[in-house]
């Protein structure tokens, strides 16, 4: 019988000659299996309703063809709600976008006129301000922050790493200027701009974390997000990044710009051509993963999900979780990073959007849409679409365990990417126990699986663990209140 062995995908995200030590991907287009343009285009009904039911058997059985797979996000993130029409669609996507509205293009506009280099084609590296607020009159800070004098200019061969800087018209620079005074959230912004362009990685105070932040910037070891691809050459697509990383730090002030969120938004940047698109996009993935970057003096959001770590292998294998306490790792910090960046730096860049969009398709929520929308002209629409008793086929099979197994009650249910987690160190379980004797063991073991793993087994693992989790939990409830499993 024939064998469909499927199609390579590294064409699609060329990496550059020179990067050679780059994992290959192992996603592979497989007729039959992975959701090709044309089944995709044929899930829509003639006004553009989306048989998303369908659609997520296909991507969770073989992935999304490279060349739809942005606009297949839009819906898995619940940028668009599958119900909705060709024309309702195109009427979100004019309101997101239109200089008139509360939305991307207003936020930008606001951003360039408070800092002149968003949306300049360019990007910074250098602090501008002082934390009182004050310009920082520095040659390097002043060259890159005044685009509009025409002194900082890409490289005539297209090669983003670094920028030409003319110096013709340093006298202009060296004027004194009147700055208005600036708010407190304009500081805080515009203080973490360089981060954005340097990529500077998590600040995160507290003797707890300083240890994650020395294992983290160790670990990932990048001054530039995904620059092993030849998209990313391009001056254009590195500032189209950070503007759209500005503009998130700017609304959302609780989070602001931490390290990770480079490596989340970058695909957003390749997949959507259209730069609102991709801002919201991105937007909608945060919506999922705030609380990871949410931080405080002494902690960071991700904690949380790693305490969940802790109590997944806990149940599921009590020995390597006592053997990992022993060694002072029973806070879970060496899986810090896979954690905050969604396996980035463990798969391939394709595997890993191979990885996201299962992931996606596995927790998948038809509420999700009503559940993010905000503006007041669907409002009415998107609570009355909530209320509306849904099938359980159209929630994603993830999502459908917890349903099935009514674990919610009482207690958010954990996502898919801790059980993900837990599935690498289960497998990893008897080397762990046999070889690591202490934390830089764990680390280096851990580390050998980058390029190594399936991420189609990686889902499989995690599902396997879930129902295992969710029978352990569901047995130690019934004991509790006297019922015998």
């Amino acid at each position: 019988m024939w064998f469909d062995t499927g199609a390579p995908t590294d064409s699609f995200y060329e990496v550059r000659a020179e990067c050679s030590d780059v994992p290959k991907t192992r996603f592979k287009i497989k007729a039959g299996k992975t959701l090709s343009e044309r089944r995709w285009k044929a899930a829509f009904s003639p006004e553009g309703h989306l048989d998303m039911t369908r659609m997520l058997s296909r991507i969770q059985r073989g992935g999304i063809h490279p060349t739809i797979r942005g606009e297949v996000w839009e819906f898995l993130l619940g940028c668009y709600d599958p119900k909705s029409t060709y024309e309702e669609r195109d009427q979100i996507r004019q309101r997101r976008s239109h200089r008139s509205g509360e939305q991307y293009a207003k936020w930008k506009e606001l951003c360039c006129q408070m800092f002149p280099v968003i949306g300049s084609g360019r990007y910074i590296t250098a602090p501008v301000i002082t934390e009182d607020g004050q310009p920082i009159h520095d040659p390097l800070v002043l060259l890159e922050a005044n685009p509009q004098l025409g002194l900082a200019h890409p490289q005539d061969n297209g090669n983003a790493e670094h920028s030409e800087l003319s110096t013709s018209n340093s006298s202009e620079t060296n004027k004194p200027t009147n700055h208005p005074p600036m708010d407190k959230k304009e500081i805080q912004w515009k203080l973490t701009l360089h981060q954005i362009g340097s990529l500077s990685f998590l600040k995160v105070s507290g003797d707890g974390m300083a240890v994650a932040r020395m294992d983290f910037k160790k670990c990932l070891d990048v001054v530039r997000t995904d620059r092993t691809l030849v998209f990313y050459e391009k001056q254009e697509n590195l500032s189209k990044l950070w503007d759209i990383l500005a503009v998130y730090a700017w609304i959302d002030t609780d989070v602001g710009y931490c390290q990770g969120m480079s490596d989340l938004c970058s695909p957003m940047i390749m997949l959507l051509e259209d730069e609102a698109d991709a801002f919201w996009c991105f937007e909608h993935l945060m919506r999922r993963l705030r609380g990871n970057f949410r931080c405080t003096d002494s902690s960071v959001g991700v904690e949380t999900q790693l305490s969940n770590l802790g109590l997944v292998i806990q149940v599921i294998d009590p020995k390597l979780h006592q053997h990992l306490e022993t060694l002072g790792g029973g806070d879970y910090l060496f899986a810090f990073r896979m954690l905050m960046v969604m396996f980035r730096r463990e798969f391939s860049f394709g595997d890993s959007l191979y990885l996201w969009e299962m992931m996606w398709a596995l927790e998948y929520d038809p509420d999700f849409f009503s559940m993010y929308e905000e503006t007041d002209s669907n409002a009415e629409t998107a609570e009355g679409s909530k209320g509306k008793p849904k099938s359980i086929s159209q929630y994603g099979k993830f999502e459908r365990e917890n349903m099935k197994n009514k674990i919610k009650s009482g207690e958010a249910p954990l996502p898919i990417s801790v059980f993900l987690v837990a599935s690498v160190l289960k497998e990893k379980s008897s080397k762990l126990l046999t070889e690591a004797r202490g934390l830089d063991d764990v680390v280096k073991i851990l580390n050998d699986i980058t390029g190594n793993l399936d991420a189609k087994k990686a889902c499989a693992g995690a599902m396997k663990l879930h129902r295992k989790y969710l029978k352990k939990q569901m047995s130690r409830k019934l004991r509790e209140i006297g019922v015998k499993p």
